[in-house]
């Protein structure tokens, strides 16, 4: 079948170049993500590299970081970058313990009382690298709220998405997270041969690294976004956490609406950031007008950012369609061209809309005067939120 999307177009857009031979997992279900991630950190020989936004003590975390102190006590290499405001929640004891533990510990984007407009630069990256064979990225935190922890009962988690990743896609990953983490004042990261560990792969699918930790690298991460819009012929799937849209975000999917395309927007039914919730809002009116489907999930809190075009072109990691994620924050992502996982990241659009109610421009014009009110407060705000 051939796509309507091209590598070489792919990688123009994107500056970077696919790497193939490697096995992709959809995880999107919260405990099963965890185990998953909780099995590879049990199995790892050699070293264990974690970067994370929100990287909390509560009883998740702690597990997480029992195992890590576990590897660590086995001789296991382990570092850990966490984002400094995203973790700012989090005490200084615990990381004094895991770096007792022998495990190394720093924090990424700290607070500089010379430049606090710096802090407004987040590193909310999620990226989990095992041997340099096995990866894990997506929207995923540590923290029980992601995980459906709860000390009495089981509850759902938050509805995210994320992808476990093999092969030599793992290695380039391993780059990206030494780099940053040479950045943040660690030394270099070698095996005992003086070198990355690396694997080789063949056959598998065409993975591309979509990290962004420059204005250069978001500039081309938003224009990735725009020629995927522009790009598709059929259909247009869009799943974010956090929408708080650019004017020319808005005029792409018209644009894309006016060629015949599909476009579906998934939101949170509610949010656990409620300002940027109803910035967001805002564009609703401007949107149902071109054509746009919109969604409000039901049930739990919808954390994922992922996105298809035409069925085979799938973006899946940390970053939001809103302002913070595309002109500030340090975003992880990676790109799968494939038919085969473009139509499991389909499907699981569609099981998600069978829980999500679709907003009508009817229902639309009803909508309460109070929302209507702090649609246009919060929206004033959107570049900050």
């Amino acid at each position: 079948m051939e796509l309507s999307f091209k590598r070489l177009s792919i990688e123009g857009a994107c500056g970077a170049h696919f790497i193939d031979g490697n096995s992709v997992s959809l995880l999107y279900k919260g405990r099963d993500s965890f185990d998953a991630i909780f099995n590879a950190i049990d199995d790892a020989r050699e070293i264990i590299c974690l970067q994370f936004y929100i990287f909390r003590n509560d009883e998740t975390g702690t597990e997480v970081a029992n195992r890590l102190k576990k590897k660590a006590a086995e001789g296991v290499r382990v570092y850990l970058l966490y984002d400094h405001f995203g973790s700012i929640g989090t005490p200084l004891n615990f990381w004094k313990d895991l770096r007792a533990s022998g495990i190394n510990v720093r924090a990424s984007r700290p607070f500089k009382w010379g430049d606090p407009f710096y802090y407004a630069h987040r590193d909310h990256r999620k990226l989990i690298i095992i041997d340099g064979l096995k990866a894990f990225t997506g929207g995923l935190n540590i923290a029980n709220e992601y995980r459906g922890f709860h000390i009495k009962i089981k509850r759902t988690g938050w509805r995210d998405t994320g992808i476990m990743l093999e092969g030599p896609i793992a290695l380039e990953l391993s780059k990206t997270f030494v780099k940053t983490w040479t950045a943040w004042g660690g030394g270099q990261i070698k095996d005992s041969n003086g070198s990355i560990i690396s694997s080789e792969g063949s056959g598998g699918l065409p993975v591309i690294p979509i990290f962004a930790s420059s204005s250069k690298g978001r500039r081309m991460m938003r224009k990735l976004l725009y020629y995927s819009i522009k790009q598709a012929q059929k259909s247009i799937l869009l799943t974010t956490a956090y929408f708080t849209p650019s004017r020319r975000l808005v005029d792409s999917l018209e644009d894309a609406i006016r060629k015949g395309v599909s476009v579906k927007l998934l939101l949170p039914g509610i949010s656990d950031v409620p300002a940027a919730h109803y910035a967001g809002r805002a564009f609703f009116k401007r949107l149902l007008r071109s054509g746009v489907k919109i969604y409000n999930y039901q049930g739990e809190v919808l954390h994922a950012k992922s996105y298809v075009f035409d069925s085979c072109w799938s973006i899946v990691g940390s970053a939001n369609l809103d302002f913070q994620s595309l002109r500030w924050n340090d975003e992880g992502n990676v790109g799968i061209l494939s038919h085969e996982f473009g139509s499991q990241m389909t499907s699981v659009f569609e099981e998600d809309l069978q829980h999500s109610i679709e907003i009508t421009a009817q229902d639309w014009e009803n909508r309460p005067l109070c929302d209507r009110i702090k649609e246009r407060f919060f929206v004033l705000f959107r570049r900050r939120l």
